[in-house]
């Protein structure tokens, strides 16, 4: 018998101690008011007594629920149960016999229910169960046939006879409420197992996920960041155009890259959202500045039409916003070769309502239902000629409903498309001018003193490219420890700093950097391959400036080292020069 048995018994008998003595108490008033004597009160003190005992006894089960009796404990649990239960059902004897009439029909109903209370309670241990059941049985058959013998009136055996009846019906309805109990709990055990490997497998999952975002992003920056850099140097049209292509392919890989990332977050309940004020006019023309030059060069006019009525701004996630359209006019761009994109903004009831339409190939009526289903896409040859994972939709309507927004479509096969975003928002007022992304920063660099730590020496490389030719002076280290020494001996103007790195990483090379006084209020710009929330969550527990992602955008490092810069900090005595 396990100790979980017994355990499970204890605590019943816990929950049920105050409604066995409230019920005692009602037998001994009922018993009294039937046959008036001094024993209804003795025996309600004595059941008091015996259930003081059971509880004392059970305690130790209650307080450890692993703990495993040795067989004289398992003794002196039987040996109180059959105590507590021969007194708590001695008053059926006494109405038998004192009762008359009605006191026998009161005493049998009182075996009876004793009888099926503690089959149904106490099956989970045999011991316990017999101890319970011997002393109910023993007054619920005895005290019939032992009237029969007394009596020589043997029709008396007729009790008995639907006695032995009423217990066979009993002990089928135990065994079926045990079969069902032991089912149940082998479902529970089954579903906490299945839990606990889909955990496990969520876990690897994202493990996986988290280093291949680290090892696919880490060559991709090398790769990309090279383009960059070769795309500044003098070269002929035709080196261009392949350099171009070079750069194109490395941002689809990035897309794919992302999209399955952000896929993953959705699934896992780990996209977070936040919230800030948008410019909506310039936030949509963030999207049509983006898209309008691919447009174009596919003969493909794009248009932007904002309501009236339409708030200034609002507050929302204009992050999540931004990703929504940007995957709506992608589509858009890239099935339609002829006529035109519109992007259009109204307002209704609270609701900034976004629709991009175009005057491309269509959706057929067919292929609707299915077009926001993860891995489809409209065609089964779309993939081959224009590329893409079939997330991007998938994606956007999630995220559309996790802002408690939706996503639909409309389309004719033939004629055009036109998705509609509507999203609850706050208008706001007087909201403050979006900041401008690109800012020159050639000038603001220049003698700037930069600590930047990278365990990749391509990395390094690519970093002293993109920053030299702004005029800034580059300190570059192998890992943390070299940072750290490094840190402790100059003042540095901002830090650039690697998460997986040998000897010592970047999170814990950032805090000693912080509590030392030499750069402990140097700006700290993390720059990793590693991407996920979780690392944005660290990076941000460490206290750095900034979170960058490689592949590196030239334009987004040199800003948001320049930025990082022009903090002012008050300089350390200490500090060498």
């Amino acid at each position: 018998m396990t100790a979980t048995a017994y355990a499970m018994v204890s605590l019943v008998r816990y929950r049920e101690l105050k409604t066995r003595i409230a019920l005692a108490a009602f037998i001994g008033c009922t018993a009294w008011f039937v046959v008036p004597s001094i024993w209804p009160p003795l025996w309600f003190a004595a059941v008091l007594a015996t259930q003081a005992l059971d509880w004392a006894v059970f305690r130790r089960f209650r307080l450890r629920e692993d703990w495993q009796p040795d067989r004289l404990y398992v003794v002196l649990c039987c040996a109180t149960t059959v105590l507590g239960v021969t007194v708590y059902a001695a008053m059926s004897a006494y109405m038998w016999f004192y009762g008359g009439d009605v006191g026998r029909v009161f005493a049998m109903v009182q075996c009876a229910g004793g009888l099926l209370h503690v089959s149904l309670h106490m099956h989970h241990a045999r011991p316990i169960l017999i101890s319970a059941v011997a002393p109910h049985a023993a007054y619920f058959l005895g005290l019939p046939v032992f009237t029969a013998i007394s009596t020589q009136n043997w029709q008396e055996l007729l009790v008995s006879i639907g006695c032995i009846l009423y217990m066979s019906h009993l002990v089928v309805t135990v065994r079926q409420s045990s079969s069902t109990t032991g089912a149940l709990k082998s479902a529970r055990d089954a579903e906490k197992s299945a839990r606990r490997k889909a955990e496990v497998a969520s876990a690897a999952k994202s493990d996986f996920l988290a280093v291949v975002s680290h090892e696919i992003r880490t060559p991709m920056n090398a790769v990309i960041s090279a383009a960059n850099l070769l795309r500044r140097t003098r070269l002929d049209s035709q080196q261009r155009e392949h350099v171009s292509m070079l750069i194109d392919a490395g941002d689809v890989l990035m897309g794919l890259l992302n999209d399955v990332l952000d896929f993953s977050k959705i699934e896992a309940g780990k996209m977070e959202l936040e919230s800030a004020d948008m410019v909506v006019r310039d936030r949509l023309s963030t999207i049509v500045r983006l898209w309008e030059p691919r447009a174009l060069a596919n003969g493909v006019r794009l248009k932007m039409r904002i309501a009236p009525d339409v708030p200034a701004a609002v507050r929302t996630d204009p992050l999540r916003v931004q990703q929504i359209l940007f995957n709506l006019m992608s589509n858009a761009v890239k099935f339609t070769h002829e006529g035109e994109i519109r992007i259009e903004a109204s307002w209704a009831d609270g609701r900034l309502n976004m629709a991009v339409s175009d005057t491309g190939c269509g959706i057929p009526a067919d292929r609707l239902g299915q077009i926001f289903n993860s891995f489809e896409q409209a065609d089964v040859g779309t993939t081959r000629r224009y590329g893409g994972t079939g997330l991007g939709l998938a994606i956007s309507r999630k995220l559309a409903e996790l802002m408690g927004g939706s996503l639909s479509v409309q389309s004719v096969d033939g004629e055009g498309s036109t998705f509609t975003l509507s999203l609850p928002m706050t208008a706001v007022e007087n909201a403050p001018a979006q900041p401008v992304r690109a800012v020159e920063t050639r000038g603001s660099l220049a003698g700037r003193s930069i600590l930047a730590a990278d365990d990749h020496e391509v990395n390094r490389r690519i970093l002293q490219l993109l920053l030299e030719p702004h005029g800034c002076r580059l300190t570059l280290v192998e890992n943390g420890a070299e940072a750290l020494e490094a840190a402790s001996g100059q003042r540095f103007d901002a830090i650039l700093m690697d998460m997986q790195m040998p000897v010592m990483d970047g999170l814990e090379a950032t805090r000693r950097i912080r509590a030392g006084e030499t750069n402990g209020d140097t700006p700290v710009i993390a720059l990793t391959a590693n991407a996920l929330d979780v690392h944005r969550a660290a990076w941000d527990a460490a206290g750095v400036h900034a979170f960058l992602t490689k592949p590196i955008d030239p334009v987004l490092l040199a800003t948001t080292l320049a930025q990082a810069c022009a903090v002012e900090r008050p300089r350390a005595e200490s500090a060498v020069a």
